[in-house]
């Protein structure tokens, strides 16, 4: 059986600024670093040894992943964030109540059908003819959140609230479907 783990990118400059970020970048905090450098620990405290690592082509998840492993990893398009279209960059006051659903398509964004489509067709083509493997993958929020909805089905584990920053979400592939087994969520208290 193929292990994925999927973890949300450490805490950015946008993060911070409590603004909308999807196909837009902004770098890692210092608070980001350390949140990934706590998740890293982590992962080595469980001794994983990574077979395989993807991330979405945004710089916050790449130099996320940098910090996570030390494997060379393949950066894919469809792993990254929701497309907020002319949302992106402004203050996250503006986003509508959840479930979003197409309201950012009359933006020039993504609805929310496409989002969890994309992600869960590129996660799916990563596992593909894989058995036995370990695969570390580095996205984001949102995305994460519609390939959790799109399998929540299968899995007893349920999340609540907000995904964190370098939120780990480990998922087991059976050749037909993705079960969630564990969501782990990282202590950085002492980091504010």
């Amino acid at each position: 059986m193929t292990t994925v783990f999927l973890v949300r990118h450490g805490q950015t400059l946008f993060n911070l600024q409590h603004k909308i970020q999807g196909f837009c970048d902004s770098p890692l905090t210092e608070v980001g670093i350390k949140q990934a450098e706590i998740a890293r620990k982590h992962l080595d405290n469980l001794d994983i040894q990574f077979d395989e690592a993807y991330s979405s082509t945004s710089e916050r998840a790449c130099d996320t992943l940098e910090i996570l492993t030390d494997i060379p990893y393949t950066r894919r398009k469809n792993l990254r964030e929701w497309n907020f279209g002319s949302y992106e960059g402004e203050g996250e006051h503006l986003n509508p109540p959840l479930p979003y659903l197409d309201f950012f398509v009359q933006f020039g964004g993504e609805s929310q059908v496409d989002v969890e489509k994309r992600i869960s067709e590129e996660i799916g083509l990563i596992v593909a003819d894989k058995t036995e493997k370990n695969i570390l993958i580095v996205s984001h929020g949102a995305a994460i959140a519609n390939f959790y909805r799109r399998w929540e089905h299968t899995s007893e584990v349920t999340r609540s609230g907000r995904i964190q920053n370098c939120s780990l979400f480990k998922y087991h592939f059976d050749g037909e479907k993705f079960i969630l087994e564990e969501i782990i969520e990282h202590d950085f208290s002492d980091l504010n």
